[in-house]
């Protein structure tokens, strides 16, 4: 069976992160990774148009709110397992260092030329000496970086540290080659040039030899020479054997001599507490560290006795460690995070999510006496913590969104004595505030502790006992001060993960007139369906609706036939009295083949006459310019005031006006024969004049597609100090990420000339006092943002194609040739300009002839562009895209800063589209247009001068690009600064579009389909459309489990899990059960106890339907629930859907596990007044306790199959009760049973799967077939192929395996063995799956239709991802397997990392058999879309077939899949 498994949802959960310097030295930026996903934000200011005409950057006291913008993403061929950064000798920017599975460590940079990830080292120890070993999995390679930057270390195995010098460039450290010993004999003048030298391995053993189970590696400040700290466990233990042997933490401190290789040992803490989880570095003036365990925090230095404090009672029981109890706190560190926000502080967030804020109180003589925790807020349950630009927070999230937070410190002047801590801590206990749950994003309620001053005449209590007893009582108070923390969110990144458990469900209808219709479907094929998945965890746990295709609401259409195109103009804005008012549009103007409709848009829509309109002419273009409209037919520009008309230009180039571009006061149009006019709105004396230009450009080669812009980014510049900046690095073509404008900043005086040159800047600005540097550091740390916030002046710039394929932008008023690319249609990833090194002094005509002579297109037959546009989306039009539509496909750049040529920009390939639909008999031949039979032909309105792509500045909140055509779409890229391209639902291609804003369509749009008729309509407003899919997320506040759709009622049903504290618990007496209460003391934490409950929820509101939900009992938990069709009592032909749950009661391990099944009807009833949704009600069919827990449900041939314990039995259910049929003995613990027809197939947790057969006529259940290797299988699901079919699982080592029954082969030893097919390593856990068939969907069916009869299996993983597995039909697996083999060496590997080597499966125990392959990785064939036009055809022409049928092949693969 041949398959191809893609992922159509990246991941978007987030495991790291850290603040560097990415793209250039002078700017902070967020990289954050998630699975195999890796992204770089800046924090930017979050300031509406209006306010930022007003505001003034260098005035400005306190920060704006702060958004964060991605501004790069990078998807890799690996789990990202540790990311580190360090700053390299003479670089330019920061380098990643980004470690994989199993011990492989790659070293990135940002390539300023092209705006790629480049890789400056790679370093593998997967040899089988170094594993020492090892075949599983298990040790995460964990890397961590020198503070000075001397050198990074690695741990690998568990066993062994990597260690990685890195080259500094002073003179004094330079280390004589001859003393370093290289592994292998490199070439001396390589070695001594590069930043990063020869690593070597230190194996841990050597340097103590009980060094063993390592928890964590941290290198200490301050040292002479870099030296690390390890926290390990020589000799383990656990929580039950405390009582045997407690203390068993080392902490040793290693000083790495990297010239001689030598690694002594300075520094060893012995018998810690079992439970340390980390150790943290403290920086100079205090020094040391931290040593944080589950249920206390330790503070070590090598020189003082330790200070450890409790911070809850159990571990009082559980160390003998001398620890004093920290008053007024209960928590617990397990799963929690860290992070310093400043020398003595840091912030802690707990697995509760609540943040605390640590202090470290210190004594004159800079060692810790004291902690102090301070509740601040409640917020996420982080994965990762990290801090930016000082004074942000940023969250990072694997259960919830992952938030940015803004901390202030309250007012200075509250200075606490000791005394008050213990009332402030109280009081803080007392103050809580209960989010309320209609909030969307998780605000973080702020706690507010009120300070006490305390009475004069209470004497403080003094932390220095020790210097009171030697000398004797001083007069002076000790006075610490600690200041409270206000936490304020600022932004937050939507995530999906965990997807626990989708379904797939129909998409409720929006009519006409606003009413909600079910949904109707003929046929199977036009099913619409949406993906509802239940994601999140606790209080972060949401229902997450996706959406793949935009259906837009239909708010009323009308027929209007042969209109070809329509606008949408505002009136003169004097007139208007209102702002809101002047938003709205006031005219609507179609286009037909000779002439035009004019309406007025009010409260209703009317068709005007008798107006400076033309209405006997088809109109190109109608547009708002200044104050005033004007209008442009095949024949004349008009400029309008109002509806009367002020000035009439005819147009008579003998050829008509095909298109119009404008970029406000500019207008510019292209006449058919290939001029190009321009012209300009200017006033004078008061009336309104359009001037034509007397700059032109030459009209040969003719201009095929223009493009006017007007650049508000600051990025179009001809001034090589705009991107120059303050070390000077213009040399090495500086990226300033994509806008911001530099200057010379004036606090830091460049004092030579050389650190100007050369950029050492660190050392030219060196601060000589404190006191300088706490007054630089102020206005410094506030220069991020207000370099943002500096607005540019706009300036103007004409793109123009010509038909020679080449691109030049040219500066306007004056016309000035800036910039020239070759060869536009060939889709190069980055577009640079030819002219690069041509002096533009040459006197423009001479130069004009010979650069286009010298610049004639390099790739025979690249497609010619016939459309551009240039939009500045992103806010405030800070990030301009450039899309080029192609016959063939539209390719979407994005400008960067580049240092050197005229206009210093390249701009960089984002994304590429097929516009072309299936059957080649759609395309139009564009350029055979012109020898028309008759001349006047041409001046009438035609299909192919309506322009495809259409800018919109405010559709439903959001400004982007509408893409007409056959697969229309909208390219959104708002201020989170990622491009989002979302198609539209609807039958064929859109003809023509117009954002519509009206009384009644608040931010709408028309569009006409293939039908001629104009839709009115608005993005529904509950997606969020700033997402991969658009999505909804309707917040639980609970962790939901299990979730199904009801068909027949059209409801969703779903479990959902509170969490709650335990005091109570059953104990065994000897023959039964009985409930104690435990009561251990104020400090102790309480375990968790689950309390489940099933709900219904109507995807009408999302709201959950009240009086309809099933409480279950306490420590009872839903372990199975599906819907089943059992066979209907009475009449014996029909099947009736039930609800059924297993649940299994969870007390304790004396305890004997036993489990009830219900079963449920839902009925309908007549609702309450008022409330629709109370239209369910649930009836009780069948409850019953079971002799073991009920761990699995389904149904086969209307019978009930439940997993009993460790047997499968069969029940049919016959006057509300079950009956038992059959049963069969299972292995471990069957936790997955999906059947079709009469086979049974089952997942064990243990011992991977089994066939079984039921035979209903004989009342038997027997093994049919099972697979011999154990597995720990996570999800099962058929894959069909026509009339073969095979088992797809998914296993913990995250791969995706298809076994299948061949009885007739040999080495499935006559059937009893499943034979393993193919198999895929996918990187990420999947638990949840279901099939959708595959349909034909689209007006151009392909024929023959290849996937008749195949299901696609959508899979949902915990890291948030989606994507799908597909069967394939042979002839296209050959032809993709092809490709992918050519694509394997084709391409850069990102990191170093190798496709083929990812996707080959990945297992704990060497197996006996080769892996299987079998399964086309999706996500390599699909980068064949992203290469350029040329090297496509080099691929295809590698593997002997068409660029077009591996295309049309790709299409049809995206065709099926987007039903959501």
């Amino acid at each position: 069976m041949f398959s191809l498994c893609k992922q159509t949802h990246a991941a978007t959960s987030i495991e790291f992160s850290i603040s560097c310097r990415f793209f250039n030295n002078v700017e902070e930026n967020l990289v954050v990774a998630g699975a195999n996903v890796l992204k770089v934000y800046r924090i930017a200011p979050n300031v509406d148009a209006v306010q930022r005409q007003k505001l003034n950057p260098s005035e400005m006291r306190l920060a704006p709110k702060m958004r964060l913008e991605c501004l790069a993403s990078y998807t890799l061929y690996g789990n990202v397992m540790s990311l580190q950064s360090v700053s390299l000798a003479g670089g330019m920017r920061d380098a990643l260092l980004i470690s994989f599975k199993d011990a492989k460590l790659s070293v990135l940079q940002l390539d300023a030329d092209t705006q790629t990830l480049k890789t400056l080292s790679l370093h593998y120890f997967e040899e089988d000496d170094i594993r020492g070993g090892w075949t599983g999995r298990y040790h995460v390679p964990v890397v961590r970086v020198d503070p000075d930057a001397r050198c990074a270390v690695m741990l690998v195995y568990g066993k062994r540290l990597v260690v990685l010098p890195f080259r500094k460039d002073n003179s004094l450290d330079e280390i004589e080659l001859a003393d370093v010993k290289p592994i292998k004999k490199a070439p001396t003048a390589l070695v001594t040039r590069t930043p990063i030298m020869a690593s070597y391995l230190i194996a841990l053993a050597d340097l103590d030899e009980k060094l063993d189970n390592v928890l964590d590696i941290q290198f200490l400040h301050g040292y002479y020479e870099p030296t690390l700290l390890i926290l390990y466990e020589p000799v383990r233990t656990c929580a039950g054997r405390i009582k045997v042997r407690s203390d068993t933490c080392v902490l040793v401190a290693i000083s790495l001599n990297i010239q001689q290789r030598v690694h002594p040992i300075i520094w060893t803490v012995n018998s810690l507490p079992y439970d340390c989880l980390q150790v943290f570095p403290i920086q100079k003036p205090i020094g040391g560290c931290l040593v944080m365990t589950v249920n206390a925090v330790i503070y070590l230095n090598q020189s003082v006795p330790p200070y450890g404090v409790s911070l809850n009672s159990s571990a009082d029981n559980s160390t003998s460690f001398p620890l004093k109890p920290q008053d007024g706190v209960r928590i617990s560190l397990d799963c929690a995070n860290f992070a310093f926000i400043d020398v003595d502080k840091l912030v802690i967030s707990l697995r509760t999510g609540d943040l605390y804020v640590l202090t470290l109180c210190v004594d004159s003589m800079r060692t810790v006496r004291n902690f102090h925790f301070h509740k601040a807020a409640a917020s996420v349950l982080t994965s990762c913590i990290c801090v930016c630009h000082t004074e942000y927070i940023f969250l990072g999230s694997r259960l919830g969104n992952s938030l940015l937070l803004h901390f202030t410190e309250e007012d200075q002047s509250t200075v606490i004595t000791l005394d008050d801590m213990e009332a402030a801590v109280e009081q803080q206990h007392n103050i809580e505030q209960a989010p309320s749950p209609q909030e969307l994003e998780e605000e973080v309620p702020v706690y507010d502790v009120e300070q006490l001053d305390a009475p004069p005449q209470s004497k403080s209590r003094r932390i220095e006992d020790e210097e009171l007893e030697v000398y004797g009582s001083g007069a002076k108070a000790s006075v610490l001060q600690l200041r409270k923390f206000i936490f304020e969110v600022c932004d937050s990144l939507v995530n999906v993960a965990p997807i626990n458990y989708m379904c797939a469900g129909e998409r409720v209808e929006f009519e006409e007139d606003g009413t909600t219709l079910r949904p109707h479907a003929e046929s199977l094929n036009e099913l619409k369906i949406e993906l509802v998945a239940a994601t999140g965890h606790s209080k972060n746990g949401a229902l997450s609706v996706f959406v793949n295709c935009i259906n837009p609401q239909i708010i009323t259409s009308f027929e209007l036939d042969g209109c070809l195109d329509v606008w949408t103009v505002f009136d003169d804005a004097t007139r208007k009295s209102t702002t809101a008012r002047q938003e709205q549009h006031d005219f609507m103007l179609l286009s037909q083949r000779s002439s035009t409709l004019v309406l007025q848009t009010g409260q209703e829509i009317n068709e005007i006459e008798n107006t400076g309109f033309t209405v006997n002419q088809p109109t190109i273009y109608v547009g708002n310019l200044g104050q005033q409209r004007f209008i442009v037919t095949t024949r004349h520009v008009r400029l309008l005031q109002g509806t009367r008309l002020i000035q009439n230009v005819p147009i008579d180039v003998g050829s008509p006006v095909v298109q119009v571009s404008i970029a406000d006061p500019y207008v510019c149009l292209r006449v058919l024969n290939g001029q190009v006019i321009t012209l300009a709105l200017r006033e004078t004396r008061g009336t309104p004049r359009l001037a034509i230009n007397k700059h032109t450009i030459s009209s040969s080669p003719a201009v095929v597609a223009i493009a006017a812009y007007k650049d508000v980014s600051g990025l179009f510049t001809c001034k090589a100090d705009d991107v120059l900046n303050l070390t000077g690095s213009s040399g090495s073509g500086f990226a300033n990420s994509f806008g911001g404008y530099m200057k010379a900043e004036p606090h830091m005086k460049v004092e030579d000339e050389e650190d100007l040159l050369y950029g050492d800047a660190g050392n030219a600005f060196k601060l000589n006092s404190m006191a300088d540097l706490a007054k630089q550091s102020k206005q410094k740390n506030s220069d991020w943002w207000r370099r943002q916030l500096v607005q540019a002046k706009p300036s103007y710039w004409l793109v123009v194609a010509r038909q020679s394929g080449t691109l030049e932008i040219y500066s306007m008023p004056d016309m000035k040739l800036v910039y020239l690319v070759n060869d536009v249609g060939n889709g190069a990833l980055v577009l640079t300009d030819a002219m690069e090194f041509v002096p533009i002094s040459l006197t423009q005509e001479n130069s004009k002839a010979g650069i286009l002579h010298a610049c004639m297109p390099q790739h025979a037959n690249s497609p010619l562009p016939l459309e551009l546009s240039l939009v500045g989306l992103g806010q405030h039009g800070e990030r301009p895209l450039l899309m080029v539509r192609t016959r063939l496909e539209l390719l979407i750049y994005q400008v960067f800063r580049y240092a050197k040529g005229h206009l210093k920009i390249r701009f960089r390939k984002l994304e590429q589209m097929h516009l072309l639909d299936q059957q080649p008999t759609h395309i139009e031949l564009d350029g055979d247009g012109v020898d028309d039979n008759e001349e006047a032909e041409s001046y009438n309105m035609q299909p192919k001068y309506v322009q495809k792509l259409r800018y919109f500045a405010n559709v439903g909140g959001l400004s982007g690009v509408m893409v007409c055509g056959v697969n229309p779409c909208f390219v959104f890229l708002t201020s989170r600064g990622e491009l989002r391209i979302h198609r539209l639902l609807g039958n064929g291609d859109v003809r023509s579009f117009a954002a519509f804003n009206n009384v009644n369509i608040p931010h709408g749009f028309l569009y006409f389909d293939t039908t001629y008729e104009l839709k009115i309509s608005v993005l529904p407003s509950y997606l969020s459309y700033d997402a991969a899919w658009p999505v909804r997320k309707v917040p639980l506040r609970c962790t939901p489990r299990q979730l199904v759709y009801h068909r027949e009622n059209r409801v969703y049903c779903l479990i959902t899990q509170k969490e709650e504290q335990m005091t109570k618990y059953y104990r065994f007496n000897g023959e039964d059960k009985e409930l104690s209460e435990e009561s251990r003391g104020e400090r102790f934490i309480y375990p968790i106890g689950s309390q489940f409950e099933m709900v219904l929820i109507s995807p009408e509101t999302w709201e959950i339907v009240p009086d309809a939900s099933i409480q279950f009992e306490p420590w009872e938990h839903v372990t199975a629930f599906k819907i089943v069709k059992l066979s209907y009592e009475g009449t014996r032909s029909g099947l009736k859907e039930y609800l059924c749950i297993g649940t299994n009661f969870n007390y304790s391990e004396d305890i004997t596990s036993r489990g009830n099944i219900h079963i449920y009807d839902i009925i309908e009833v007549v609702p309450e007044p008022g409330k629709p949704m109370t239209k369910f009600k649930l009836k009780e069919v069948f409850k019953k306790e079971q002799k073991g827990p009920v761990s699995a449900i389904s149904d086969v041939v209307g019978f009930l199959v439940t997993g009993l314990g460790q047997k499968i039995y069969i029940w049919q259910l016959r006057d509300g009760d079950l009956i038992g049929v059959a049963f069969i003995d299972t292995n471990i613990y069957v936790h997955q049973i999906i059947t079709v027809k009469s086979l049974i197939f089952i997942a064990d947790v243990y011992k991977s799967i089994s066939l079984l057969r039921f035979q209903e006529e004989y009342r038997t259940l027997s093994l049919a077939s099972r697979d011999f290797n154990p597995m720990e299988v996570f999800g099962i699901e058929f894959m069909v192929d026509n009339s073969n079919l095979g088992f797809l699982v998914t296993d913990a080592e995250r791969n995706l395996i298809v076994y299948m029954y061949q009885p007739e082969a040999r080495e499935s030893l006559g059937g009893q063995k499943l034979l393993r097919k193919a198999d895929y390593h996918l990187g990420q856990v999947v638990n949840t799956m279901f099939r959708v068939q595959c349909h034909q969907r689209g007006l151009h069916q392909r024929q023959p239709f290849l996937y008749e009869n195949k299901h696609f299996v959508v899979y949902g993983t915990l890291d948030g991802a989606l994507g799908y597995c597909v069967p394939l039909p042979e002839k296209v697996y050959r032809r993709f397997l092809m490709l992918q083999n050519v694509l394997l060496s084709y391409q850069d590997h990102l990191c170093g990392l190798n496709p083929k080597e990812y996707r080959t499966i990945k297992s704990v125990k060497k197996m006996s058999i080769n892996p299987s392959r079998c399964i086309i990785d999706g996500d390599l064939i699909w980068s064949y879309r992203l290469l350029a036009h040329s090297e496509r055809s080099e691929v295809a022409k590698k593997i002997g077939t068409r660029t077009e049928e591996i295309l049309a092949d790709l299409l049809e693969i995206e065709r099926l899949s987007a039903v959501f």
